[in-house]
């Protein structure tokens, strides 16, 4: 490459950046906060520009010049995609830490009820109420529909339905005893459970759902490929910057791994699925 391009290059990076602070926003749980503001913040340190962080009201906000990057769910990354290219390209996702990941950037959603409910798996809940935090949500919407679409299951198996708005409303309504059941986020079940000692006495995981690739980190494609290179290369060496470790452990992830669009395929699968089923909403 000349280095004329080079320079033109590190121009456009320059240039967006005294114009603008880096604008990260997340949508995701609210306990793993810490890990995405150390991380916009770290990445204005190590790249040298100024961040800012914000919480995501809508996802429509991914396809506007109010985001920059982003810590999304796989579901509404693959609804965006559904009409040609994303706004947003996938940079790297989380490794969690624990045999069940097998070092791949995947997670689960754990069934969850009340430690003395009599419900034993997912088979039990045929009539039962149930909590899911959004209908946007993978770990806790689409993974639960692509569930039933495989066991024949597409109308009224559960007795009642409540959107929760986040998971950690709806681990509080099992607890209580609002709703039976619940698919939660695996990573934010066991940061939740860490933190909350009593809450771990109150539930009991009953069954497992998936995997389903993990949340990426993403970024506008109309940012300036030298920097999202940049931002890819950046998260990719989290896991050996001693400054990051204890961030990455509070948030149980041992680094990141690239991922691309290609890495969403099951989830893209799923979602088809839903469509082809007319399932698109439980029901």
């Amino acid at each position: 490459m000349s280095m004329s391009v080079l320079s033109r290059i590190a121009e456009e990076r320059d240039s967006h950046c005294r114009q603008n602070s880096l604008r990260f926003v997340t949508f995701l749980a609210p306990n793993l906060f810490p890990l995405y503001e150390f991380i916009t913040h770290h990445a204005g340190r190590r790249l040298g520009l100024p961040t800012e962080l914000a919480v995501g009201s809508s996802y429509a906000q991914l396809s506007t010049e109010s985001v920059d990057v982003a810590f999304v769910c796989g579901l509404p990354y693959v609804e965006l995609s559904r009409g040609g290219e994303a706004p947003v390209d996938p940079l790297a996702a989380p490794i969690l830490r624990g045999g069940r990941f097998g070092g791949r950037a995947i997670y689960f959603s754990d069934v969850i009820v009340q430690r003395a409910s009599s419900l034993q798996s997912f088979t039990d809940l045929r009539g039962c109420s149930w909590a899911y935090n959004e209908p946007h949500s993978q770990s806790g919407y689409g993974i639960t529909r692509h569930h039933l679409i495989s066991r024949g299951e597409t109308n009224g198996y559960f007795g009642r339905i409540v959107e929760a708005g986040w998971h950690e409303e709806a681990l509080w309504l099992v607890a209580r005893g609002a709703v039976d059941a619940a698919a939660i986020d695996c990573q934010v079940l066991a940061v939740a459970l860490r933190a909350q000692p009593e809450l771990a006495a109150q539930l009991r995981i009953i069954d497992t759902l998936g995997p389903s690739t993990i949340q990426p980190v993403v970024a506008a494609r109309r940012l300036p490929q030298r920097l999202r290179t940049d931002l890819r290369a950046f998260l990719l060496n989290l896991a050996n910057d001693p400054v990051a470790r204890p961030h990455l452990d509070f948030a149980l992830v041992q680094g990141f791994e690239a991922v691309n669009d290609a890495s969403y395929a099951d989830i893209r699968a799923m979602l088809a699925a839903a469509e082809a089923a007319d399932f698109l909403a439980l029901r």
